[in-house]
């Protein structure tokens, strides 16, 4: 992502999330998918997109979130949500980060969504560059069910439906809420203000301020992304589908940087696996964390590799 001065990005990522159907007492923000933890993921994807500032929102129970991003991310800023009282509560939470990026733009990410990529983070900029107030991410399904929909008119988002109050031809909509979501950073702030809680849940919802928008009459757009994109992880087989996908990613990124996979399917990688070109990796492999595969290297079959440089062997 190129970004300029004059348009400087601010990611939030929300992280609060307890995950009780986890049925874990580890924070599911800390769950691995390639031995990475998923919050780990959204917080690599944006530095890999070049984003000038992060701020991380975190729950007031969970020290061990607050520790990891320590760790991983120094330079970002946390914040606590002390009640969890909905998406745009868990963004005004970094309130002061908010109030300190007057320009430029603002993209809220979920912590739970481990595979968002780069170039979409870069489409959601390019939008609100283009004049755009909001952007919101959308996937296209043939099994839109439960999801919120997206309602476009004319080229502008005007709407989210939830599946729930929708109209029978709202429900025929496939273009569904991926909840991801850009804000011009002039307009962020006067939003999300503006959003309240007479709702059955009596929560915040940032997907709220889309009605909002249109009403000062701004410029809302949708986004099609990607629905492995925004694929978010609340239980333990979401968390097995992710890692699939992290998986078919990693193997696929391999190959076309010259490795060969004797048989891909079989070959497991960590997010951090470094392969050089022309490594040869052998059927049934699992590389766990801190590996390294130098150039022309062969990694026999059956292999479970960690903490490990390999070097080709030298021809006599």
């Amino acid at each position: 992502m190129s970004n300029s001065p004059s348009f400087p990005t601010l990611a939030v990522i929300l992280a609060a999330g307890q995950g009780t159907r986890m049925r874990s007492s580890l924070p599911k923000v800390m769950h691995q998918v390639g031995n990475r933890p998923l919050l780990g993921h959204v917080l690599a994807t944006a530095e890999a997109a070049g984003i000038e500032h992060v701020a991380v929102v975190v729950g007031p129970d969970t020290p061990a979130v607050a520790e990891y991003v320590q760790q991983v991310a120094p330079n970002a800023r946390q914040f606590v949500q002390q009640q969890r009282l909905g998406t745009a509560h868990a963004v005004l939470a970094a309130r002061p980060e908010l109030l300190r990026h007057e320009q430029g733009c603002v993209l809220v990410l979920f912590g739970d969504s481990p595979l968002i990529g780069v170039q979409t983070l870069a489409h959601l900029r390019q939008t609100l560059i283009d004049g755009a107030a909001v952007a919101v991410a959308g996937f296209t399904t043939e099994q839109p069910g439960p999801y919120g929909r997206l309602l476009v008119e004319d080229g502008r988002l005007r709407a989210i439906r939830e599946a729930k109050d929708a109209s029978p031809s709202e429900l025929e909509i496939t273009l569904c809420n991926g909840g991801v979501m850009g804000f011009r950073a002039d307009h962020c702030l006067w939003l999300l203000e503006r959003i309240h809680n007479d709702n059955a849940q009596g929560e915040f919802y940032l997907t709220d301020a889309v009605e909002l928008a249109n009403a000062a009459g701004l410029s809302v757009v949708a986004v099609e992304v990607a629905e492995e994109e925004i694929m978010g992880v609340n239980d333990r087989e979401q968390l097995h589908a992710a890692e699939q996908v992290f998986q078919r990613r990693r193997r696929s990124r391999a190959m076309r940087e010259g490795v060969t996979l004797a048989a891909a399917d079989t070959v497991y990688f960590s997010a951090d696996t470094v392969l050089e070109a022309d490594v040869k990796v052998e059927p049934c492999v699992v590389f766990g964390p801190g590996v390294r595969v130098g150039r022309g290297a062969r990694v026999p079959a059956f292999s479970r590799l960690e903490n490990v440089r390999i070097e080709a062997a030298e021809r006599a």
